[in-house]
């Protein structure tokens, strides 16, 4: 397997194994221990420790989350992620109470990946469509 099929699949199993499975033992296998995610609106982290500690925030709040990759491009240490989410928000979300609405959101996110881990993740998605699904916000035209 070459570099760039290896660093596709790194990013495969941080979304497959991590985001929907949950499973945040793989992290110390996949990320670099000086991650630095950069998450929009959701701020940035300098450590694979506080990505740690705040990704069950997100399994709290949407226990059944799953992500589908639609696209996943590569070159060099890059690996582009176009992709989608569904969860059900079950349980608080950024000091929202739940809703119990399910929800679908759009999303790409860029990695770059340095001795055969994640090292730097922008992570990019629909936060208003999220917040208009949630019933948060109204969309245009809603009054």
């Amino acid at each position: 397997m070459n570099d760039i099929e290896a660093n596709k699949a790194v990013v495969r199993r941080f979304l497959d194994e991590v985001v929907s499975g949950g499973k945040l033992d793989v992290l110390d296998n996949i990320m670099a221990k000086d991650l630095k995610w950069h998450g929009g609106s959701f701020g940035e982290l300098t450590s694979l420790e506080q990505f740690k500690q705040m990704m069950p925030a997100f399994f709290t709040a949407f226990p059944d989350l799953r992500v589908k990759a639609e696209d996943v491009l590569a070159d060099g240490d890059r690996v582009i992620v176009r992709h989608h989410w569904t969860g059900t928000n079950k349980g608080p979300f950024f000091g929202m109470p739940p809703t119990g609405k399910s929800v679908k959101v759009a999303g790409m996110n860029i990695y770059r990946l340095a001795g055969g881990k994640i090292a730097e993740e922008w992570w990019g998605e629909d936060i208003y469509g999220l917040m208009v699904q949630l019933g948060v916000v109204k969309a245009p035209g809603q009054g």
